[in-house]
């Protein structure tokens, strides 16, 4: 049985640890200290080469609730161009092999019946699992057509005690909204180009309403998010949102090979470059926005391409 390290201390003020018999073998004891004996497996552990396990029968499924227009009580505006990005996840993801389901304007009560229906299937044969939320948000909440849901409800429907068959895979969440009522003012740099597009005069760009805040999730969760906390959105009513459409670019060109972590921060970088040029609120012009993800992913995550023998 491991002796429990000790800390000694010696007349001279100095501490010392006491690593002496912490674990024991069928050879007899080791000398180790507890750091190196806490887990058999620490090598493991601590490879930052491992990754996650993807090559199940499946890539799992990809939820998309897409909200255009919301019930008149809300007070809020259309979503004019948000059906650009729903067709533009659906094309990207499932490129990547995800089954893509999407729903629209859907009632609070249907998201969260399907978001149950979904957490309680059997998910043993598949990698992973994506939810996508296409709306106006509100502090911790995002809306769904006729009310404001909290967006810890949705991810904690996959914690592992309530969806075992995907302890240990990636749960990615992924939230287009406003997240505050800030514009991100412009700061020249260095190495900084203009890559603002010349837009239409029809492809206005508008904001997403209100904010959503950074949540914690669990092991195995990656949240992002459209912009960052305090600041508002765009999306262009005819391409669809900055953010969408920058991130299934970056699933087309680098879907398969690059981590998604490193995606991740490709996306940032990229929507980082654009600016508002075109947009009734003429406060809003040269605005910038800066999207971001908390990664609370415990191994390397990449979306390799299928082997046709499965």
């Amino acid at each position: 049985m491991a002796s429990p390290k000790r800390n000694s201390r010696t007349h001279s003020g100095e501490i010392h640890a006491d690593s002496t018999n912490v674990l024991q073998s069928k050879d007899g004891p080791l000398n180790l200290t507890e750091t190196d004996a806490f887990d058999g497996r620490s090598s493991l552990l601590f490879d930052p080469t491992v990754e996650y396990k993807m090559n199940h029968k499946r890539r799992g499924l990809a939820l998309i609730f897409n909200h255009e227009r919301f019930y008149w009580h809300l007070t809020l505006p259309e979503r004019r161009g948000t059906y650009a990005d729903r067709d533009n996840l659906k094309r990207s993801l499932t490129e990547l092999g995800f089954e893509v389901k999407c729903f629209d304007d859907l009632k609070a009560e249907e998201v969260l019946q399907n978001i149950y229906n979904v957490s309680t299937d059997k998910h043993e044969d598949a990698d992973c699992f994506m939810c996508i939320f296409l709306s106006h948000g509100e502090d911790n909440h995002v809306y769904a057509y006729d009310a404001k849901i909290k967006i810890q409800t949705l991810t904690n429907m996959f914690r592992g005690d309530k969806c075992p068959s995907l302890i240990g895979k990636p749960k990615i969440f992924v939230v287009q909204a406003c997240r505050g009522d800030k514009h991100d003012d412009p700061v020249l740099t260095r190495d900084t180009v203009d890559s603002a597009t010349k837009k239409s005069e029809h492809n206005e760009i508008v904001v997403d309403a209100a904010s959503v805040y950074t949540l914690p999730a669990s092991a195995d969760f990656v949240m992002c998010y459209s912009v960052a906390e305090g600041y508002y959105s765009h999306r262009e009513t005819v391409n669809g949102s900055w953010y969408i459409q920058d991130l299934c670019e970056m699933v087309r060109r680098h879907g398969t090979s690059l981590e998604f972590t490193e995606l991740l921060t490709l996306v940032n970088r990229k929507v980082s470059h654009r600016s508002v040029d075109v947009c009734k609120d003429i406060n809003a012009i040269g605005k910038k926005q800066i999207p971001c993800f908390a990664s609370m992913l415990t191994k390397k995550l990449y979306f390799r391409p299928k082997s046709t023998k499965q």
